[in-house]
């Protein structure tokens, strides 16, 4: 009945390797425990037939084989194993650790208390049915740490988490696919695979998806901005990197946009409630008014220029560059990168910078170093933005502009002021609220669609 060869082994294991008791064994299969400690006599089924034949006694005695060097290390495994399992437990810690082991940490310990036994890797690999790297690696640990550093799994670095694969990841996202040579307008997980690949980055799409989710991007949201159309995107961005990588102590690069126009009522956010609270804001409300903030963060001191807008519009732009060659009129140049609206590149304004630069009075030259079209995520001031809008929008009902306007004044002097206190170019964190480092990175999304 017993003499499948895989089922006989499985079964041996169970209770040799594995530390199951003969009991359970026995009735999770079926049989009898007599039956099953006759398994374990013997590594394999016997086989059944007559009696040998008698050999007369005028025939020379047979010679006895001898045993091959894998053969006799089976045995002496099987016969170290049966006096483990006789209870003869070598004394000390792997003894105490073995009792109390189950699974892969009883084979763990198993291969320790083997390698004391005088037993090789390669034939505690092969009994154990381990890798030998892991043999090796487990017993190098033990040597090292004793049995707790033979049972500690350390964990693996997941390749999603990986900060150089993560900026080749999104910064490939935010390039139209049609730069890679795909005749797609969004990006497919395969051919985000295979251009990946390209460069140098092999995964699989599950650690892409693990790494967009952890980002908080979703394929929904892909409507949004992640991805730029602009034919000449490579183009600009290598300018506006070219003007960062060499800018000069008289020089300043301002990263300028509107928020809003936005109304003044009560607006939903997140907060701390009680078990028995239940936060809502009326759909429809009457406004208290609206806003428009035009503003300018400076890259190199991390400092924000703004002011209050009716419009958006080419004044308001010339408005804001003027307030910035008063603020700054000991520098050389002023460059200013903000994204491709209509008002953005005016010819008014561009006469206004004309008219500035040919001067010749000392002041500071203006040079424009435009974004690609449909780029927020690389308009750093969007991650400002987005800390505003968390720390004093989200979750607030103002009851007038006037007191918006005091709230939005109070936030971006302090903001100014602790990075006076602590100067520093863009970088990490903003103030601690924005939603990724304000510096300039192709792998950035600094804009939040919900900051709004």
């Amino acid at each position: 009945m017993y003499s499948d060869v895989s089922q006989w082994q499985r079964l041996r294991r169970q209770v040799l390797v594995q530390g199951q008791s003969i009991r359970s064994v026995a009735q999770r299969e079926g049989m009898s425990r007599n039956t099953l400690k006759k398994v374990l006599s013997f590594e394999k089924p016997q086989r059944y037939g007559g009696r040998p034949p008698i050999v007369p006694s005028s025939a020379p005695p047979a010679v006895p084989r001898k045993l091959t060097h894998p053969e006799v290390e089976r045995a002496r495994w099987l016969e170290w194993l049966y006096r483990l399992e006789r209870g003869e437990f070598p004394d000390g810690a792997l003894g105490g650790a073995l009792a109390g082991a189950s699974g892969s940490a009883r084979r763990m310990v198993l291969a320790a208390m083997a390698k004391e036994a005088g037993f090789s890797h390669h034939a505690i690999a092969e009994h154990l049915c381990l890798a030998r790297n892991t043999v090796r690696r487990r017993l190098a640990a033990y040597a090292a740490e004793g049995v707790n550093g033979l049972l500690e799994r350390k964990p693996r670095p997941h390749k999603a988490e990986d900060d150089e694969f993560k900026k080749a990841l999104f910064g490939l996202l935010h390039e139209p696919p049609s730069l890679s040579g795909y005749n797609r307008t969004s990006w497919r997980m395969d051919d985000l695979k295979a251009e990946l690949q390209k460069r140098g980055f092999s995964a699989c799409k599950e650690v892409l998806r693990q790494a967009i989710r952890s980002a908080g991007f979703r394929w929904r949201a892909a409507k949004v901005v992640l991805t730029s159309n602009d034919p000449e995107y490579r183009e600009k961005l290598a300018r506006v990197q070219e003007v960062l990588s060499k800018l000069r102590d008289d020089e300043r690069f301002f990263s300028v946009d509107e928020y809003g126009p936005f109304a003044v009522k009560a607006k939903a956010g997140r907060l701390l409630a009680g078990p028995d609270e239940h936060p809502s804001v009326a759909q429809w409300q009457k406004s208290k008014g609206w806003l428009i903030l035009t503003a300018a963060v400076e890259l190199s001191r991390n400092r924000v220029t703004h002011f209050y807008s009716r419009a958006k519009n080419t004044t308001e732009m010339i408005r804001m560059a003027t307030l910035l060659l008063e603020q700054y009129a000991d520098m050389r140049t002023l460059y200013l990168s903000w994204d491709a609206a209509s008002w953005h590149l005016s010819k008014r304004l561009q006469a206004f910078i004309e008219e500035n630069n040919g001067r010749g009075d000392g002041g500071p030259q203006i040079e424009l170093v435009p974004l690609p079209a449909s780029a927020q995520f690389l308009n750093v001031i969007e991650s400002v933005f987005s800390g505003m809008a968390r720390a004093i929008i989200h979750n607030s009902d103002y009851a007038s502009v006037d007191e918006v306007k005091t709230a939005i004044d109070r936030y971006f002097r302090e903001r100014n002021e602790h990075f006076e206190r602590n100067p520093k170019r863009a970088g990490k964190s903003i103030w601690g609220k924005e939603r990724v480092p304000a510096e300039f990175d192709a792998a950035n999304n600094s804009k939040d669609p919900r900051y709004q």
